[in-house]
């Protein structure tokens, strides 16, 4: 079984930053995936960043602005958004793909406005 638990969302100004974190418990290794996915109000849910062994692959809408990271010591993966804009605003979930059976937390809202 694995838990998932997201935090750090919350309101910010546009061209602010905040730092997603999600705390992973249960059986996750080192060689499974994860990463976040966002989902905006009225539309699909996205994937945003993923990990993998150090590899980190972005949404072309966010590259360059949010970097993802992972300390494997601590099962935790960061996602550390920069120069955020309006149509960021949207809830944040942490997953992990484990053979390819997604698990997921509850989410963290972001809402970027002024």
């Amino acid at each position: 079984q694995v838990q998932l638990v997201e935090s750090g969302g919350g309101l910010v100004q546009p061209g602010g930053s905040l730092r997603l974190s999600c705390a992973a418990s249960g059986s996750i290794f080192s060689f499974n995936v994860m990463g976040w996915y966002r989902q905006a109000p009225g539309k699909e849910r996205e994937l945003v960043a993923s990990i993998y062994r150090g590899s980190a692959n972005y949404a072309d809408s966010v590259k360059g602005r949010f970097t993802i990271s992972r300390d494997y010591t601590k099962n935790t993966v960061y996602l550390q958004m920069n120069n955020l804009k309006p149509e960021d605003t949207a809830v944040y979930y942490c997953y992990v793909n484990r053979n390819d059976i997604l698990s997921w937390g509850n989410g963290t809202l972001v809402t970027v406005s002024t």
